[in-house]
Parts: structure tokens; sequence; C-alpha cells
């Protein structure tokens, strides 16, 4: 298994950034030349970390390596500071990271690696921030990943969003949305923007073009379960085709994001190839 460090500078986060990729690990009966010079592409999955996190919270804090070769699968980890994986235009330069994962970070992998550009080949998940994140890409760019997993986050309906709200609350909700909102220059065009992917889901759901979905989360993590079981209620009410997965007794930790991760890979698809890092 070969874990690849990348520091490179931005376009679109006018920085010099980092991210972690695993590589797929050669087999001891292969040779040098056969494997790395074998046209083989493989699916790739784009990882993504949540709030105070950066490139090297899943490496640090799960087994996605061990994983992950188990799957001869490539997992892409960059880091998006607190961005809620957002444009934020008059944040110092800029930093558009919700623009850097598809217009930069994507063509960067498949131009270098060997990695398939291919829908089927592609997945996305994260956890909280992350998984907030991941919901966004996968409704915004349907086109791009054959199936997403949305881990301790869960779509919210803001049509009854206020500023008053907004104003006078001090939860962690409020706090993230204000900034979100003002970035976005009003509550208006917040609420009608790509943020909004309880209403994107509404419009695609009965066109079947989006991705397969899974939401994932611990029963005992208080916020995001209740909103997580709000939003299953309109899925089933709007007949999204997604999976809900539960675990009694977990909270938000990285103990349940470690079982988690396990049960993305499994609901992607990716078949077990019997590969060792060891």
């Amino acid at each position: 298994m070969a874990i690849l460090s990348v520091n490179f500078e931005s376009h679109y986060l006018k920085s010099n950034h980092e991210i972690t990729i695993i590589m797929p690990n050669k087999k001891r009966e292969m040779t040098p030349e056969e494997f790395y010079g074998s046209p083989k592409r493989y699916p790739v999955l784009w990882l993504l970390h949540g709030t105070f996190g950066d490139h090297t919270d899943w490496i640090r804090r799960t087994n996605i390596e061990l994983y992950a070769c188990e799957k001869d699968l490539v997992v892409v980890m960059p880091s998006a500071l607190n961005s809620n994986y957002s444009n934020w235009d008059h944040s110092m330069l800029g930093f558009s990271m919700f623009d850097y994962l598809t217009q930069e970070l994507m063509p960067f992998v498949y131009g270098w690696l060997p990695v398939s550009k291919e829908r089927e080949h592609n997945f996305i998940a994260g956890l909280s921030m992350g998984g907030r994140g991941t919901i966004k890409y996968a409704v915004n760019h349907p086109e791009r990943f054959a199936a997403a997993a949305v881990l301790s986050a869960a779509p919210v309906d803001f049509s009854g969003l206020t500023m008053e709200y907004l104003n006078t609350s001090d939860d962690m909700m409020a706090v993230r949305l204000r900034g979100m909102v003002e970035n976005a220059g009003s509550l208006n065009a917040f609420v009608n923007s790509n943020e909004n992917v309880w209403a994107i889901i509404d419009q695609l759901a009965p066109t079947g073009t989006l991705p397969r979905l899974l939401f994932a989360c611990g029963t005992e993590d208080d916020a995001i379960y209740t909103n997580l079981m709000t939003f299953k209620a309109h899925a089933e009410k709007i007949g999204l085709n997604a999976e809900f997965w539960t675990l009694e007794g977990y909270r938000h930790e990285w103990r349940f994001w470690d079982l988690a991760i396990q049960k993305a890979l499994d609901f992607f698809g990716l078949p077990d190839t019997g590969a060792s890092p060891y």
C-alpha cells in the first residue's frame, strides 16, 4: 500500500494545499514492471473530513487504508478547513472549495494517477461537515458519482429558516448557517443556491438521476439523528431511493465512523479482492 502526500498550489483555493491519497497495494507475486506498468484504472473514493479536521483525519482515526487495500480502491482525501465545502469568494483571496473538488482535484487525479473517471467507478463519502459536503456534491453533480455515503449528517428543510433564528440563536447550526447566509448575500439567495440540498432532492428524486444514497448515523447522535429521522420520513413521502443505516448506542464519534465507512464500501458494491497490506 502506498500513501501519497501531495502539496500543490491550488487555483481555486488561492494557496498551497495538501491532500493524502491511498493507492492500491502491489501483490507480492507481481513484479514491479507488471504492477506499475499495468493499464488498469482503479475505482476512486473521494473521502471528506468534518469540522476542525483535515486530510489526515481518516488515516489517523480509522482503518480506511486496510479497507481500501481489500477493495483495490484509490482514496482521495483533501483538506477543506471549516468551509462547509462551499465557495467563499470574499474570504482572503477567495476559497472556492465547492468548485475545487470537481474542477481542479478531479482533473488532477484523473490526469496524473491510474484512476477511472467513469461515473460507475467514482464514489463520495464524508462525516459530519463532510457528510453535508457529500450530499451537496452528490445532488449538484449526480453525473459524477455512482453512489454517496452521508455519515452523521442530514439534509435540512430551509423553507422555514428565518433571520431572527440566525441572529438570535447561539447553537452550532445557527452559527454555521449565519456565516453561509452572509456568504450567499441574503437568506433568499442562500435558500435558492446549491446549498439547499433538500429542495434539490425534491426536484431530482422523481427523475432517477441521483446517485445511490446511503445515510448513516448513531442513535445517540442527538441533533443529527433527529434531523435524519425527519429527512427519512420526507424521503419516504417523495419516493427517494435511499438506504438508512443506524447503530444503537453510537454518538458523533470515530468509533462509529470506522464502522460506517465499512458499511459504505459494502453499499458501493466494491468487491473484496483478497489483497492484503501485509
